[in-house]
This record gives structure tokens, sequence and C-alpha cells, in this order.
């Protein structure tokens, strides 16, 4: 932490106001009083019911101009992966589209509002919980100036993203895990508190008759909301959070908290970011994979259908069994064109911008 960071002013800090949270202290209240040269806020977020009807995305290999080239983003723009996303993105939406809005408290805005509903069974206080019956959460944020935070096997915590956030603009480091993710925690201010929502735990206590470990692609695998923000200012930002794979062993983190894997954002080029296998997408750092394709020029369609067919090739190569896994990624541009691709038929993802409200279906390696 920066040297001037006292003990005391620790056991001061407040969780900020949220649609979740309105009596919190506001973000940039908070760090005005705290003599903080950092940006903030998350007020002013306000629900917008989004546009429930899939569209196509479209398949194109076309490559934009030079991402790098100077030329004026078009923001603002959101994306997010599955359904759940389109309401998160809602809540959000109003503050990034005022003047001050920033990419980055947009992110971190739509994950608390999904984090906080324990009707969403793979994300935050609804997470399922690994073969011990403990929910653990996995998060990380990542900007356009390349500053990251992450945590993992957070137990206790519902917004492990603002977690993940205090982690990135806090301390000297980018990634706690476990009981001192869950220590640093109390000494932010976060509320400790039960995870384990009564459906999780029947679900719990009928899977322990078995004890079979299978994920069901698109069910089970669907376990993250990874979010990407451009601003109207030109700035990106992403963000992940999830559960994790219900009836993980117990310590198990996936690639949502990797930066590389389930997430990475370059300033001057896009972000990208996963859902499914976080395994697979570990093994093959799938979201720098995408942002890397897109530094080469291909366009964010382009560059995420790239990324699953090396997936692909990773698990043909190794002759494993593919028939139970879901990959999927999402990603944008500096001009704020988007796009997304996925190993199998199942998945979609929201996108918002002033004349977008859609959710998306995407297209896939394994058409039906």
């Amino acid at each position: 932490m920066p040297a001037t960071w006292s003990a005391a002013a620790i056991g001061l800090l407040p969780i900020f106001s949220t649609p979740n949270n309105p009596h919190g202290v506001k973000r940039i209240d908070f760090l005005k009083s705290a003599g903080l040269a950092l940006a903030g806020g998350l007020t002013g977020w306000t629900g917008l019911k989004g546009a429930n009807f899939l569209s196509d995305s479209k398949d194109t290999d076309a490559s934009p101009a030079d991402e790098r080239s100077g030329k004026k983003a078009r923001g603002p723009v959101m994306l997010g992966t599955w359904p759940f996303a389109q309401t998160a993105i809602g809540a959000a939406w109003d503050g990034l589209t005022q003047p001050d809005g920033t990419a980055l408290d947009a992110v971190e805005a739509a994950a608390r509002r999904t984090e906080a509903d324990p009707n969403e069974r793979s994300v935050g206080l609804g997470g399922r919980p690994d073969r011990d019956g403990i929910v653990t959460l996995d998060a990380c944020v990542m900007d356009h100036l390349g500053n990251i935070g992450s945590v993992a096997a957070v137990e206790n915590v519902v917004h492990v993203s603002s977690l993940a956030r205090a982690v990135m603009e806090h301390t000297p480091h980018v990634m706690l895990v476990g009981d001192g993710a869950r220590q640093f925690a109390r000494e932010m201010g976060f509320p400790l508190e039960d995870l384990m929502v009564p459906d999780s735990k029947k679900e719990w206590e009928q899977w322990k008759i078995k004890s079979e470990y299978k994920p069901i692609p698109n069910i089970e695998n669907h376990d993250t909301i990874g979010l990407l923000a451009l601003d109207g200012a030109g700035r990106l930002a992403g963000l992940c959070t999830t559960s994790g794979m219900a009836f993980k062993m117990h310590g198990r983190v996936g690639d949502s908290p990797i930066i590389g894997a389930g997430l990475y954002v370059d300033g001057s080029v896009g972000g990208a970011t996963a859902t499914g296998h976080g395994e697979e997408v570990i093994r093959t750092v799938g979201s720098f994979r995408v942002v890397a394709a897109m530094t080469a020029g291909k366009s964010p369609q382009a560059a995420c259908k790239q990324a699953v067919e090396e997936i692909h090739r990773f698990f043909v190569r190794r002759g494993v069994d593919w028939g139970d896994t879901q990959i999927g990624f999402i990603a944008v541009n500096r001009r704020g064109e988007t796009g997304a691709y996925a190993l199998r038929p199942g998945f979609s993802y929201a996108v918002r911008t002033q004349e977008q409200d859609e959710l998306i279906r995407v297209p896939s390696l394994l058409e039906a």
C-alpha cells in the first residue's frame, strides 16, 4: 500500500454506495475526504430495462483500420456475457453516458448488480458451492492503462468485483487469494456474510448423493459474467466475476481472475473476456490471444473466432474429450466495434450503445 495509507484510514474504509447499498459512502466523496487523487463515483446508476430478444452476431473477418491511429472512439459501448448481462448493463448505463462517466466505474457497477442478485446462480450471492459446500468467489479488473487487480477463492464477500478494484487501487500487489483476500476485505470495510443461499444448499445436498462432477455446457459452464466498456473519452475497462464451476474441488480457481486468460484490456487496441471451461482458457491465455489478434488487425469478431479455433486445435492435439466443454469470447475494439465467438451453440452476449440494446446469439465452431 502507499506509504501515506495509514492503518487508521484502512479501518475507516466504507463500502461504496451502489443500487444495492444506497446508504453507503459514495466513492468520490470518500476519495476526496481521504485526500487521494483518484477518480470514482458509482452515483446515479439507474436500471434500464433492456430489450429481450436475440439477433445474430455477424461472422465477418473484415479487419478494421489501425486502432491506434488516434481516431476518436465510438463510445459509449458496453457488452457482457450471457443474457443476465443485459440487466447488469442497464444498471450501469446512465452513469456511463454522463459526461464524466468512466468505463471502469461502469463495469464495476454492472458487476455489483449481478453479484447482489441471489437468483443469479453463478455469480456473487447466488453462487454455487464447491464439493465441500463452500461458496468461493473470484474476480479481476483491468483498465485502459494496464492497471489490474484480482482476487481468488474468496469466502464470505459478495462484491468481489469491488474487492478486486480495491486490490488494484490500494495495494502494491495485483492478486490476493483465500484468507488473505478476506482479511483485506475486512480491513477495507467489506461486510462478511454467508453466501450459501437455500437453493444452492438444496442442489449441493442433491449432488452429494452421487458426488459426480460432470459440467453441462451452457449450464454449469455458464459460470461467469464478463463485462467490457468503452466510455465517451475512449477509455476501455473490463471485469470478470464468478463463483466458478459448481461442485469444483475446494481451492480450484478458473480463468476468471487470471489477467490474460479470463480478461485482457489494451487501451490502445481493445479488450476481451472469456466464459466457459476455465482450465482451457488458462491453457491458451485466451483473452490475450483475442486482443493480440486485434492488435494484428483482426476485427473483434474475427479475433474471437481465431482464438476459439486455436483452442479447438489444442483439444485435438492433446487427444482429449471436449464433448462437455463450452468456451466463448466477447471483444470490443477502440472504435467501439464488438464481436463474439464460441466453441459450440448456446452462448449469447448483451451489447448496448446509444443506438443499440440487444442480446446477440453467438456463432460457434460446432454449429448444430
